[in-house]
């Protein structure tokens, strides 16, 4: 999946602090795996995320990679902690891209250098999105585009195959969305900002999730390689996340992975999320389970808009499931 001088963005959650963020301890394990390539790596790693800018998150700032609580053993680790301490010899980096999300740019190819949101001019009929994607120049001066790749200003052209994208969200609970786990990640993707939040209230964006609207984000911009799902800590009181304390979350000691990030969501939900809100006696526990389907009296929020999330993903040809007859799930035990 990854070669030796590919350029990955790595996608954590940076909008939540405490349990609501990525792991950290997972994030520096993802990054000492890649930098171990058995060809010797000696490409680029840039850890980043949207967190919407100011109104949003933990600190009310939008997304943050440098916490004092975090989510990890040591929980003064922050994500940019993790990248200092392994950068070394290695080309590794973050990026914030709140700090581009209200600057509206061109691509590379029509002579605009700056950071900054590429927009589309049009809506998405069937689900509302406006889809948006970072344009941005790394510390190391690789020209990314999130959607055409990397740019090259000798060839006047986009490597899209060097580019990937390893998406790592946390899961749990969702106060609109029932949960949140890969697909409603991929929020911290477009700019919510230069779509329809400008005012500070939810954007363009955040309103297409119920309509299937990151299937759409991820199918005109990129899918990731690979999703690793952060259970260690859950959230599972439902309706209650995505911000999750110390306190409120439970231990569960998972990490799950998959190229599909439908098929994860819904394995994820139905037998980690749903069984820790059983087991902890939370009521409303419907609202996770991915089987209560839109056309039953009593559907849940979550599969109200996953599934046509899902259809999104397969109008490009990409596999995409939610029957479990149709995944292969191989548990270890550690």
């Amino acid at each position: 999946m990854i070669a030796k001088d590919d350029v990955i963005i790595v996608k954590v959650n940076s909008q939540w602090n405490e349990r609501g963020g990525t792991n950290t301890d997972l994030l520096k394990k993802i990054i000492e795996s890649i930098i171990a390539h058995p060809e010797g790596f000696i490409g680029e790693i840039i850890v980043a995320d949207n967190g919407q800018g100011r109104g949003r998150g933990s600190l009310g700032t939008g997304g943050h990679l440098d916490y004092e609580k975090n989510n990890a053993e040591d929980v003064s680790q922050s994500v940019q902690k993790v990248v200092d301490s392994l950068a070394g010899h290695y080309r590794i980096s973050t990026y914030l891209w709140d700090n581009i999300t209200y600057k509206g740019v061109e691509e590379y190819s029509e002579g605009d250098f700056e950071d900054g949101y590429i927009v589309y001019e049009n809506v998405d009929e069937k689900t509302g999105i406006q889809v948006s994607y970072p344009k941005f120049k790394t510390k190391f001066g690789s020209y990314i585009s999130f959607k055409k790749g990397l740019w090259s200003s000798e060839t006047r052209s986009y490597d899209g195959e060097r580019l990937k994208v390893i998406n790592v969200p946390v899961l749990k609970t969702h106060s609109v969305y029932g949960v949140t786990a890969c697909m409603k990640h991929y929020m911290g993707v477009p700019s919510d900002r230069l779509t329809g939040g400008a005012s500070g209230s939810f954007g363009n964006s955040h309103l297409s999730v119920g309509k299937g609207g990151m299937g759409t984000l991820m199918a005109e911009t990129r899918i990731p390689t690979l999703n690793i799902l952060d259970a260690i800590w859950v959230n599972a009181r439902p309706l209650r996340g995505p911000q999750s304390y110390y306190e409120t979350a439970t231990r569960v000691n998972v990490v799950m992975a998959s190229k599909d990030p439908v098929a994860l969501d819904y394995w994820a939900s139905k037998y980690v999320l749903l069984q820790v809100a059983k087991t902890s006696g939370y009521s409303s526990q419907h609202t996770v389970d991915p089987d209560f389907v839109p056309d039953t009296p009593n559907p849940s929020i979550f599969s109200t808009w996953i599934v046509p999330s899902m259809e999104e993903i397969r109008e490009t040809g990409y596999q995409t499931t939610l029957k479990e007859d149709e995944m292969n799930v191989h548990v270890f035990n550690l």
